[in-house]
């Protein structure tokens, strides 16, 4: 297709998503009502069978190791099957961690909150030895060496946080102390400990193949370690050969991989000892490159478990009679927003997006109840979402379901207007009084200033092109041009973050990857919007949020990480999205604890409490 063609189609397409958001292109109603409850469990369970599980499109794993270098670009095979983390991450929105499938019981503290002990579980390696306190020491030792290395190494790490001025010992075998020069939320360290995946100290502490053993506590060795291990883990075709890869605490092992897809096949270890009784032979997740592949897949009934791609949700009743179950709702803690690159300096966008009644104007653009409703972004699949504590958090912004800025081009317009801008809705909108007065368009703005920057939007799902495309087309309605650039999802996690890829930050001033999770149980959002966070994108800096976030990461205050959320969603450091609704879909042969398929909406897989019945 020339560029002339694409523009004409993308002009056409442009026009028929603002006719399906304004309603008369025809809108979906109560469609949730026809997934909303998870069934219950049911059938008496056989031993046996293979579990085909559908991966996220365009998310194809390539790396084992679960620390992945930010230089590899990873997505980590089976992270938490193989190797479970300290405290397993919980898929309710009122839980930080599910206790019953975590390797340790729950913390103590002392009562200056600095001294931290925890006793290990009974759980065992897949070579029958136990997991002890010395494998989270040893783990700890290997993120630190991480870190050292980059501290892009880690995508939840802020310089002087956690891991840092945390050190940790072995009390004894199964009791672990860590020791906090700086008390943390006890909430937010459970959701960090969370994120620590525990290996076997007495098989990986080598620097080359057939030892010798290290002493990981001495730093220069644990980066010995973290070389050795993360160049293994680069050898795609020995995943399921190098025996380092066969001692996993969790309930699988790798049985096989495809290099070239990504597909991989799972066996149970037959020593785990945590719940549920892996009654499945084998568990398949297979690698696709869309979301329609996947569709034609549960047609075809080939697929056990995957997600439905919410443009597809006229398909949930066909899906039903093929025997198939569907539940869906907002994923917890998850949020979908357009994120704002406040250093791109094309156009001068740096200095018109530092303005707050910009993004302002551009967030009353997004029309949320219009994008749900649309045939052709949400198709009904959607929930209202202004905040990052996502939908029914126990966190809830202070404005309760009254956001700031609702949908309202009017009120846009004149936010514009009345700072200084002469509005040509479908031309170009232009700076007429420059300054910093509070009738004036602000610092660095000349006059004749156009409103013009590239929006970076991911090829999969399909509504995150049709909500681009939507918010787009409202835009340029009041003279501002958004240009849309389709991009491949994994080429933007490679190349789009100002903390990672600072050479790129004029290739993109806004970016749309679809969603966002933070922690389930304590959406907060240190790493991300903090100043010195590792997961700032767009670069955002705000010190009364930077306070904010302290706040809800040291505090005790229960309430701390509410006003920290109200804030942000004030200041907009990014724009709000609906949440899509997830769509998980099984066949009704296959059941279990309801909790293990309400945890899909995480993507949080537990395939060992899964069983076939007649």
């Amino acid at each position: 297709m020339s560029r002339k063609q694409l523009a004409v189609a993308l002009t056409a397409t442009v026009a028929m998503l603002a006719t399906a958001c304004t309603g008369s292109g025809g809108t979906t109603k109560n469609v949730a009502a026809g997934y909303s409850a998870v069934p219950k469990q049911s059938g008496a369970p056989k031993d046996g069978g293979t579990a085909t599980v559908a991966l996220t499109p365009g998310l194809s794993p390539n790396y084992i190791y679960p620390y992945p270098p930010a230089s590899a670009n990873g997505t980590v095979i089976a992270r938490g099957l193989m190797w479970r983390s300290l405290y397993r991450p919980s898929g309710q929105g009122d839980q930080v961690v599910d206790a019953e499938l975590s390797l340790a019981e729950a913390p103590s503290y002392s009562p200056d909150r600095k001294t931290v002990t925890i006793k290990m579980k009974d759980y065992k390696w897949s070579n029958g030895t136990p997991v002890t306190a010395d494998d989270v020491v040893f783990s700890f030792a290997l993120l630190k060496a991480a870190l050292a290395k980059s501290p892009a190494n880690w995508s939840f790490y802020t310089p002087g946080q956690f891991p840092d001025g945390v050190t940790a010992e072995a009390a004894a075998p199964d009791t672990l102390t860590f020791r906090l020069e700086t008390a943390y939320n006890p909430s937010y360290l459970l959701s960090m400990l969370a994120l620590l995946y525990v290996m076997p100290s007495k098989e990986w502490n080598i620097a080359g193949p057939g030892g010798p053993h290290l002493d990981y506590t001495k730093p220069k060795n644990a980066t010995a370690i973290y070389q050795y291990l993360t160049k293994q883990s680069e050898s795609q075709s020995t995943f399921a050969t190098n025996p380092l890869w066969q001692i996993v605490n969790g309930p699988y092992r790798l049985k096989s991989f495809d290099p070239t897809t990504g597909s991989f096949s799972l066996a149970p270890n037959k020593a785990y000892s945590g719940p549920g009784e892996s009654r499945l032979d084998q568990v398949d997740f297979k690698a696709f490159t869309s979301a329609a592949a996947v569709l034609n897949q549960f047609k075809a009934g080939n697929l056990t478990v995957g997600t439905l791609d919410s443009s597809f949700i006229t398909q949930i009743n066909a899906l039903k009679a093929t025997g198939y179950n569907v539940y869906g709702a907002p994923a917890p803690a998850r949020f979908d927003s357009l994120t704002i690159n406040f250093k791109n300096t094309v156009g001068g966008f740096d200095k018109i997006i530092s303005q707050g009644y910009v993004r302002q104007a551009l967030q009353r653009l997004v029309d949320q109840p219009g994008y749900i409703a649309s045939r052709g972004i949400y198709n009904g699949a959607g929930s209202l979402n202004y905040s990052t504590a996502g939908s029914d958090s126990p966190y809830p912004p202070g404005f309760g379901d009254k956001p700031p800025y609702p949908h309202d081009p009017a009120a846009a317009e004149k936010l514009l207007t009345d700072h200084g801008w002469k509005v040509v809705p479908g031309g170009n909108t232009t700076c007429e009084r420059p300054g910093t007065g509070p009738d004036e368009c602000g610092a660095g703005i000349p006059r004749g200033q156009t409103i013009s920057f590239t929006l970076a939007s991911a090829n999969t799902p399909a509504y995150v092109g049709a909500r681009d495309i939507a918010f787009a087309s409202a835009a340029k309605k009041l003279g501002i041009e958004v240009k849309i650039v389709t991009k491949a999802l994994n080429y933007m996690y490679a190349n789009y973050g100002n903390t990672f890829a600072p050479a790129t930050k004029n290739e993109w001033a806004m970016q749309d990857y679809g969603p966002l999770y933070l922690a389930a149980g304590y959406p907060s959002s240190n790493t991300v919007f903090n100043t010195k966070g590792s997961f700032n994108l767009g670069s955002y800096q705000n010190a009364e949020v930077d306070k904010l976030i302290d706040a809800s990461t040291f505090g005790a205050d229960a309430k701390a990480l509410s006003a920290e959320v109200t804030r942000i969603a004030e200041d907009l450091p990014v724009l709000f999205f609906p949440t899509p609704h997830t769509l998980v879909v099984w066949k009704d042969t296959l059941s279990g604890p309801q909790s293990s398929f309400k945890a899909l909406l995480s993507f949080l897989y537990t395939p060992e409490q899964w069983y076939f019945h007649s």
